[in-house]
């Protein structure tokens, strides 16, 4: 009787393997889906739909509505499909959305939106090299990961992971707190973006690491968390009315929990403020091993070591470089080391997150890290590392 039923329990994982489904979308093709929301319609959890991408990149006119656990990807190597619609991605515990390949055009009305919040537990969304106008996954109990993305506007999301895009801003941002949290921290590491990284939440510690971006703007804190900003290029030509790193918190003071401000290179144009880091006191900041081309003036209470003002150096927003008294300037412990296993390089390419891990993102034959789970230090026990890379 227990070989019977083991038997029968074998069986069923096998046929529950089994009934996942490749459905094809093709243009002009009778043995496929002519539309998305076709195959959508027809498709069960845990199916995968293959895109055609259509001759001389015409679109898929229509607005998707994903209610299932459902990847989506392209039938063309390196080929986006384009899809001219919103895509919705409706709530649900345990509900994985994967979006790998797809194009938004340029449309800044045609975005992907998590449609609300989730009960009972997570929904996560994945979304792999696509081309997209705006990202909104900002309601509760909702993981967004994305990586290797080009992004034209906006990227906001209430939890995940946002590695080797390119955005105009992104920002970690809930319309209210989760109540089924996920393990793991914010983290956004080695991304370009154009304007302003932040953080506007309160349910999670973030891990800003190795982006080269114009400023990071902290607006909400987990209380009494540990945060970081690290190793990041923060590069600034037009200026502003507040400096490039703002903390600007509500609450008593020590609420805000601790942020830790490390080896970041710092250029930009004073405009209303000479102050690279300024904060009102709510949150316990520490400010060390950072690099300024202006002088290094800080507004609020701040504990500092090691930081640089006036120093030489070179940014090019372009090619995301900076050059000069960077170089060997992060701090000196082991656990910082770059990749040639020289002292740190303040910047975004110092350290073992370096920004060149993730770049170029999307370029043919290339791979690219999605994430690495490394800590940077270990003492005895085991050392268990965790990767995952793409290169499609």
């Amino acid at each position: 009787m227990k070989k019977q039923l083991l038997f029968m329990a074998v069986a069923g994982l096998f046929s529950t393997i089994a009934s996942a489904a490749d459905l094809y979308v093709r243009e002009n093709d009778a043995n496929a889906f002519s539309t998305v929301s076709a195959a959508i319609a027809q498709a069960s959890d845990g199916d995968r739909i293959i895109i055609r991408p259509k001759a001389n990149n015409a679109a898929y006119i229509e607005n998707l509505t994903i209610n299932k656990s459902l990847t989506l990807v392209s039938e063309t190597a390196y080929t986006k499909y384009f899809i001219r619609g919103t895509v919705n991605i409706n709530p649900l515990a345990g509900r994985v959305v994967t979006i790998s390949g797809l194009s938004s055009g340029n449309f800044t009305i045609y975005n992907i939106v998590a449609t609300g919040a989730t009960t009972g537990g997570r929904t996560t969304i994945n979304l792999y090299n696509c081309y997209l106008n705006n990202v909104d996954a900002t309601p509760a109990n909702t993981t967004t990961n994305m990586s290797g993305c080009t992004v034209n506007g906006y990227v906001y999301f209430s939890h995940g992971r946002m590695t080797g895009n390119n955005v105009q801003s992104m920002t970690a941002y809930n319309t209210s707190s989760d109540t089924s949290l996920a393990a793991n921290d914010i983290e956004i590491t080695g991304n370009a973006v154009s304007s302003w990284i932040g953080s506007q939440q309160t349910s999670y510690n973030f891990k800003f690491y190795n982006n080269f971006a114009s400023g990071f703007g902290i607006y909400n804190t987990k209380t009494s968390g540990t945060n970081e900003i690290v190793n990041n290029t923060i590069y600034d030509p037009n200026g502003g009315d507040i400096a490039p790193i703002y903390i600007g918190l509500n609450g008593d003071p020590g609420t805000g929990g601790n942020i830790t401000i490390m080896n970041n290179a710092i250029s930009f144009v004073v405009a209303q403020t000479n102050a690279c880091i300024q904060t009102n006191g709510v949150a316990n900041v520490t400010a060390t091993y950072n690099v300024s081309t202006n002088a290094f003036v800080t507004e609020g209470t701040i504990t500092q070591s090691n930081n640089t003002g006036s120093a030489n150096m070179n940014f090019n927003n372009t090619t995301y470089t900076v050059t000069g008294a960077n170089v060997n300037a992060g701090n000196p412990a082991v656990q910082y080391t770059d990749l040639d296993l020289t002292r740190n390089d303040a910047g975004h390419k110092g350290g073992s997150n370096s920004f060149t891990n993730y770049w170029p993102a999307d370029s043919g034959n290339r791979a690219q890290i999605n994430y690495l789970n490394v800590p940077r230090v270990i003492t005895g026990g085991t050392l268990n590392i965790n990767g995952s890379g793409f290169s499609k």
